[in-house]
């Protein structure tokens, strides 16, 4: 294969789409490391999010990757309808944007992951994920995924308390970095492709 896979459509746009919770409240939960990477990729755009119209969601438009063939014209999108209805929004900006499915990353924790790790694939299951399960519903599964590895809950800790809780004093001096590698390997997947960003990336 060349530098783009045949899933997707050369010269459409992106749709980088990190999942989480609006609020503050919120803002450093494990379930919340989806936005996270999208904060951070707004940074390196340059922009700021902005309302998306009707859609119910925050919105950059930009361009990432050199000059040239491999620049890509991506959306970056915050759902604000919480986790568990994050289907609507992306499905809404989806068609305002013409984005195929296959153009479509999902930035998102994920439980069975060692904390850290990332793995990236294209279509599957949602592993239990209310933000992947609502996407699915919405469009199908065959979007891509950016799942960042937040492990397993302690003891007899409830899945919904450990996701909703904030990173611990000892993963967040970790965070920064694992973060960025996070955004790393989505510009990789939108300029790349995924197999080459599969092997650079895929602990």
């Amino acid at each position: 294969m060349g530098v783009t896979d045949v899933t997707t459509e050369p010269g459409a746009p992106w749709l980088i789409v990190g999942l989480g919770n609006p609020g503050p409240e919120y803002a450093m939960n494990r379930h919340n490391v989806g936005f996270m990477v999208a904060d951070l990729l707004a940074g390196r755009i340059g922009g700021k999010f902005k309302r998306a119209g009707k859609a119910q969601a925050q919105v950059i438009e930009g361009r990432i990757g050199p000059p040239g063939p491999l620049n890509r014209r991506v959306i970056l999108a915050k759902p604000m309808s919480y986790m568990n209805l994050s289907g609507g929004p992306v499905t809404g900006l989806r068609d305002f944007y013409k984005v195929p499915t296959a153009n479509i990353v999902a930035v998102h924790d994920e439980l069975d992951i060692d904390y850290g790790v990332l793995r990236l694939k294209l279509g599957g299951g949602d592993n239990g994920h209310n933000g992947l399960k609502s996407m699915t519903k919405a469009m199908g599964p065959e979007y891509h995924r950016v799942r960042f590895g937040i492990g397993r809950p302690p003891g007899r800790m409830q899945v919904a308390d450990f996701v909703l809780k904030d990173f611990s004093s000892t993963e967040r001096k970790e965070l920064d970095y694992f973060v960025d590698r996070a955004a790393d390997a989505v510009e990789a997947l939108v300029i790349e492709g995924l197999e080459r960003a599969q092997s650079t990336y895929n602990s």
